[in-house]
C-alpha cells in the first residue's frame, strides 16, 4: 500500500517552502532540518495557508538555527504576532538555543534526543525524524488520524482511539522513503480524505479503504462531544502620550499570551469583568463596543478604556513605547483588536 500511495505523491505533491520535492529528494537534495522543525512547529493548530508567510519570514530573518538562537526574545515574539499559541514561539527559541548549546548547531537525528529538545512532543519528533532524516517514525496529526480511521473503517471516537491509530499508522510506515511517505499521508488527508465530502473516487488507497465499503468514509473519525467553551471578562487600558507614544508592557512569560507585547489591563475571569487600576492618571473613558476573541480553552470579552495622557505622566505599569518603537503587527490578535476599536 505504501508504493502505490508514494506514486501518487510523486505525482501530486504540494509544494511549500519548507518541503524538498519528491523528484529533487530523489536527486540527493536532503530536507533541511532546521526548516523542517520550524514548520512543523508553526503548523501546530494553524493551517499551511496561513503559516507560508510566517515561515518565510522566520527563514529569510533567521536563515540557520544559530541565528534563531542568537535572536532578542522581543524580536521572534513580534514576528509570530498573529499567529497564536505564544507558548509555541517561546519554545521555539528554547529549542534553537538547546540544539546550538548541547548539539554544536545541529539538530540531532536520533528520535529519542529530539524528544528532550524543548517544546518538541512525539508528534514533532516524528515528523522531523521522518522528514529530515528519513527514519521510519510514524507521524500522527489529524490528517493522518482521519486517514487512518477511514481506511480501517474505526469507529472509536477521537482522543480514545489515538494509540490504535498510531498503531495502523506504524503498521503502514515503510522502510523505504518513509519521510516521503509521511508527508504523503498528510497530503493525502488535505487534499483527498478531507473532512467534509472526501474525495473517494480519485483515492490512491480507494480499494483497500474499509469505510469506502461501508459507506461511512464521511462520518469517520468520531470524536467525543465537546464540552461548551466558558466565557471570560476583562478590561484592557489604552493610553496615548502627546507625542504618539503608547503605554504598553510585556506580559509574564507564564500563562496566555506568555512573554507578548500587550495593553496593561485586568486579570480575566468568568462572570463580571473584574476591576482593574489603570495604569496611570488620565481621564479613562470606556469605548462603544467590545472585543470579542476565542482561545483554545475559552471565549474572551474586553472592555476597552481610552486617554490622552500628559507628556510627563509616569505609569505604574509598563512603559511607553514611541512610533519608532511600536507597530499593531507586534501585537497579538487580541491585543490588535483592542488597538483596531480605539482607532
Amino acid at each position: 500500500m505504501s508504493v502505490i500511495l508514494l506514486e501518487w505523491y510523486d505525482r501530486h505533491a504540494r509544494e511549500m517552502p519548507w518541503r524538498v520535492s519528491p523528484q529533487a529528494r530523489k536527486g540527493g537534495t536532503l530536507p533541511d532540518p532546521y526548516a523542517v522543525w520550524m514548520s512543523e512547529i508553526m503548523l501546530q493548530q494553524t493551517t499551511v495557508a496561513t503559516v507560508k508567510d510566517y515561515f518565510i519570514r522566520f527563514i529569510t530573518r533567521w536563515p540557520t538555527v544559530a541565528d534563531l538562537a542568537a535572536a532578542e526574545d522581543a524580536a521572534v515574539m513580534a514576528e509570530w504576532a498573529g499567529l497564536g499559541y505564544y507558548a509555541r514561539a517561546r519554545n521555539l527559541l528554547k529549542c534553537a538555543r538547546a540544539v546550538v548549546a548541547d548539539h554544536g548547531g545541529a539538530f540531532p537525528a536520533d528520535h529519542a534526543a529530539l524528544l528532550k529538545l524543548p517544546g518538541i512532543g512525539p508528534y514533532t519528533a516524528a515528523a522531523v525524524s521522518s522528514i529530515a532524516f528519513d527514519l521510519p517514525h510514524a507521524v500522527l496529526d489529524g490528517n493522518v488520524e482521519r486517514v487512518m480511521a477511514r481506511l480501517h473503517d474505526i469507529h472509536t471516537p477521537l482522543p480514545t482511539a489515538k494509540p490504535e491509530l498510531m498503531a495502523r499508522a506504524e503498521a503502514l510506515t515503510p522502510a523505504t522513503r518513509p519521510g516521503d511517505y509521511a508527508q504523503a499521508v498528510m497530503d493525502l488527508g488535505a487534499t483527498i480524505c478531507t473532512p467534509r465530502n472526501p474525495a473517494c473516487g480519485i483515492c490512491p488507497w480507494r480499494d483497500p479503504c474499509a469505510a469506502r465499503v461501508a459507506g461511512t468514509a464521511a462520518d469517520l473519525p468520531r470524536k467525543l462531544p465537546k464540552k461548551a467553551k466558558p466565557t471570560r471578562y476583562g478590561t484592557v487600558y489604552l493610553g496615548r502620550r502627546a507625542d504618539g507614544a503608547w503605554l504598553l508592557e510585556t506580559r509574564p512569560e507564564r500563562g496566555l499570551l506568555g512573554g507578548m507585547l500587550g495593553w496593561p489591563g485586568s486579570e480575566w475571569a468568568e462572570g463580571d469583568a473584574p476591576e482593574a487600576t489603570p495604569p496611570a492618571p488620565g481621564d479613562w473613558t470606556e469605548l462603544p463596543g467590545e472585543v470579542r476573541h476565542t482561545f483554545t480553552h475559552f471565549h474572551l470579552i474586553l472592555r476597552v478604556m481610552r486617554a490622552d495622557l500628559p507628556a510627563d505622566c509616569t505609569p505604574t505599569r509598563g512603559s511607553f513605547r514611541t512610533r519608532a518603537e511600536f507597530g499593531p503587527a507586534d501585537l497579538p490578535t487580541v491585543m490588535r483588536k483592542a488597538f483596531d476599536l480605539a482607532q
